[in-house]
């Protein structure tokens, strides 16, 4: 399963491939997520997303899109964000993380070209389906991106950053100007739904309550809720059970604590109810999910 972290802000803290250099090269399936959904979150990196089998959907700022076989998709820095299966459909995608300060090797071009399209909020993320004409460009970019995965450290710096610095040309050449240059003031409710996102993950061990979320941004719980619902596709406190029953999930693969314990630690208390509310996400108990993911459990699988 893939384990998302995330810091107090609720921003995603994105881990590079190497220490040095802020990028990360990776390929994963939606399966890999619990429940095939990922955490909504957001980071200062660029997220490139190229669809290798499948489908999935993408939601940024509560803007859902399809994405299939063949597109891509970059998402500016700091947007909200997700990936989830519709209907248990698998997808198999790459991604490429990369933060903006990749592009600044000389300040100028920076503060002309790239400041301005990462602190605007009127860009947030570029779409190309398989048949968009400038598709074969990016999907390119992308895919020769992705195959430095095979070469040594050394081949790959200078490759990486050259193709960056061409994909961050294609982006400012189709980028509208005037969002550039004279950003949009930002949607007052995706700042209230990162206030409340933050709260949540910072406070999901504690008692909290609808009013409590809703307290945390300042505004009245119907609007809590509209506003959930409206770009996590969820209530406030189905996002708070779906995060506690992820946290205990990471805790029940990687740790030896009781059952009863990470109960607690996930903010349940009472071992029946936090059983009952696993039960009906995944399936089985949570005595069950450990069992099956123990690593003595996944080393026999593999060696079948």
């Amino acid at each position: 399963m893939i384990n998302i972290e995330i810091m107090q802000d609720a921003m995603e803290v994105a881990h590079h491939d190497s220490p040095n250099i802020p990028y990360a090269i990776q390929e994963r399936q939606l399966s890999q997520f619990t429940d095939m959904r990922a955490l909504c979150h957001w980071h200062p990196d660029i997220e490139c997303i190229h669809i290798f089998e499948g489908e999935m959907y993408y939601d940024i700022n509560g803007s859902e899109i399809l994405l299939q076989a063949g597109d891509s998709i970059i998402v500016n820095s700091h947007q909200l964000h997700f990936g989830y299966s519709h209907q248990n459909r698998e997808c198999k995608f790459a991604v490429i993380l990369f933060h903006p300060d990749l592009l600044k090797s000389n300040i100028y071009h920076y503060q002309k070209n790239v400041q301005p399209i990462i602190h605007s909020t009127g860009l947030t993320y570029w779409l190309f389906h398989q048949d968009h004409p400038d598709s074969p460009f990016v999907t390119d970019i992308l895919k020769n991106i992705y195959a430095l995965r095979e070469k040594t450290t050394d081949e790959m710096d200078c490759m990486l950053i050259g193709l960056l610095h061409c994909l961050w040309h294609f982006i400012y050449h189709n980028s509208d100007a005037s969002l550039c240059h004279y950003p949009v003031q930002e949607n007052q409710d995706i700042i209230l739904q990162k206030q409340m996102v933050a709260y949540i993950y910072d406070h999901y061990s504690d008692n909290i309550k609808l009013e409590d979320i809703a307290a945390s941004g300042n505004i009245s719980r119907s609007k809590c809720c509209r506003i959930f619902q409206q770009y996590l596709q969820q209530s406030p406190v189905a996002f708070l059970n779906t995060y506690r029953l992820e946290i205990s999930c990471n805790l029940l693969r990687n740790t030896s604590y009781s059952i009863t314990d990470i109960a607690l630690s996930c903010g349940y208390n009472h071992l029946s109810y936090f059983s009952k509310m696993f039960f009906q996400k995944y399936k089985c108990t949570p005595f069950q999910y450990r069992k099956a993911n123990s690593p003595e459990t996944l080393t026999e699988k593999i060696s079948l």
